[in-house]
């Protein structure tokens, strides 16, 4: 439904929307370049690597990743057992190039994590690092954690083990071309076995009562000419079962540092009782019931956001999952320690080169595993980081908003006054001054979304026009002009 492209028209307006893009930078206060001292400091560490302890160059570990990734955090095998299954789950070795307490662990902090915006991407490391001897590129011998989870025939973790080791990835896989071997009836063994594991994980979500939201995810690319498009794109199942992995290794972290009571957790509190109610109850009026026998995650993994009921619904949902952070375990009830989405303890554990909490994780179950005590730098360093990741998730997510509504603005200027048929995800409501709070219509067959004035309900397939659309405030504005079909 909204797989479609929306290009910039005239190519010399690039130049200008780089420019303004760029200035988003200094707005949010994004960081520059490294440091001389930095880029010599990550140059020593790479020089100075040691091999790793243990050797698991014979397992044949392949990468899944966006096909233009270079940054790669994980590399997997797995194989069937008598039991069930084992993942060998490699995570790349951060904490050998990155010593606590040094000059890159400094600047690591003040970051907090790799930025991801439209014209490029700010890192966490430096090049020499992130992209090259700290990535699991294929071919080369790499230092990681190697994960090593047992599950039985029906998905369930049984047992958990850590080492560190020097590992060759064999192949560097994308989502696309994964799917599609998949979907060819012919795939490779290792496939194979991703999509019966991340199918039984899945089943195991829901057994917790779980849930995962597939929302199309409205992505800015970039061609070789400089020219930028817009493309909502519905996750692959591909990518499902490859999150399913990384979220069974989250939750083998989590269960390990609250077996000896230290570490850092993500955490989210459960809906309120009254929401999810409300939830119930537009579920009704949308015309898609949650039935009493679903559970919530069940009746997710339901919904076709191809259709705009459905698709309005699942935007509903996203909002009843608020609050996530990051508490360091410190006596609390096992319950205040709950990522209440996922409906277990979690942990970031698989994503040290583009997030900065893994890394201490990744450091605290390795010690944890070999019954080490954990030296008091790295304990000062969990209490420091949730404040860390607060800071930067928090830019983080306020520069990509920015920067698509900027895009947004740009693709639309010239079309001011054109109609556009749309779907309202939130409707127009009246203020307690007796003014119109404007609601939000997504643009059908564009990936584009902006706020309107009207009286549709939400869910209404309706005609809107474009009043404004200005890149400098970014935004961009509709007014209702007509209904169309309901569903």
């Amino acid at each position: 439904m909204f797989n479609r492209q929306v290009q910039v028209p005239a190519p010399v307006r690039s130049t200008t929307l780089q420019q303004l893009l760029e200035q988003l930078e200094g707005e949010f206060q994004l960081p520059g370049p490294f440091s001389a001292p930095v880029l010599a400091a990550a140059e020593r560490a790479v020089a100075e690597l040691a091999p790793a302890p243990e050797d698991h160059t014979d397992l044949p570990f392949f990468t899944l990743d966006p096909a233009t990734s270079t940054d790669l955090d994980q590399a997997m095998h797995l194989s069937e057992t008598a039991t069930g299954y084992r993942i060998h789950y490699a995570i790349a070795d951060v904490p050998a190039l990155v010593e606590l307490g040094g000059v890159l662990d400094a600047a690591t902090r003040q970051r907090g994590q790799t930025i991801y915006l439209p014209h490029r991407r700010i890192p966490l490391h430096p090049e020499v690092i992130g992209e090259d001897h700290g990535s699991l590129l294929p071919g080369r011998p790499r230092r990681a954690f190697i994960w090593v989870l047992d599950l039985d025939a029906e998905g369930q973790l049984r047992h958990t083990a850590l080492h560190r080791s020097m590992i060759r990835s064999r192949a560097k896989r994308d989502y696309l071309t994964a799917q599609q071997q998949l979907d060819s009836g012919a795939p490779d063994a290792q496939l194979v076995l991703l999509q019966r594991i991340g199918r039984l994980r899945i089943s195991q979500e829901a057994r917790r009562r779980g849930a995962s939201l597939n929302l199309p995810e409205q992505d800015v690319q970039v061609d070789a000419h400089g020219n930028y498009t817009l493309v909502s794109r519905t996750p692959l199942p591909v990518e499902d079962y490859n999150a399913q992995i990384s979220l069974l290794t989250g939750m083998a972290a989590a269960e390990l540092m609250l077996q000896h009571k230290v570490g850092i957790l993500r955490t989210m509190p459960p809906p309120r009782p009254e929401d999810l109610a409300e939830f119930r109850m537009q579920s009704r009026v949308l015309g898609h019931r949650w039935e009493e026998h679903l559970d919530y995650g069940q009746f997710l993994r339901t919904l076709d956001v191809c259709d705009p009921a459905q698709l309005v619904l699942m935007h509903r949902a996203a909002a009843l999952f608020r609050g996530a952070d990051y508490q360091v375990i410190n006596g609390q009830p096992d319950t205040e320690l709950v990522q209440a989405a996922l409906a277990a303890p979690y942990a970031h554990a698989t994503a040290p080169l583009r997030r900065l909490v893994d890394r201490f994780v990744l450091l605290t179950c390795h010690l944890l595993c070999r019954q080490r005590p954990i030296p008091q730098p790295l304990l000062e360093a969990l209490e420091e980081l949730p404040g860390l990741m607060r800071t930067s998730s928090a830019e983080a997510a306020a520069a990509g908003r920015a920067s698509i509504a900027l895009i947004e603005a740009w693709v639309l200027q010239h079309r001011v006054g054109e109609h556009f048929d749309a779907v309202v995800l939130t409707a127009a409501t009246a203020n307690g001054q007796g003014k119109l709070r404007p609601g939000q219509v997504q643009l059908l067959g564009e990936a584009i979304t902006g706020s309107f004035t009207g009286s549709a309900p939400a869910a209404s397939l309706v005609s809107v026009r474009l009043e404004e659309a200005d890149p400098l405030t970014r935004r961009c504005r509709f007014s209702q002009v007509a209904s169309k079909v309901t569903p």
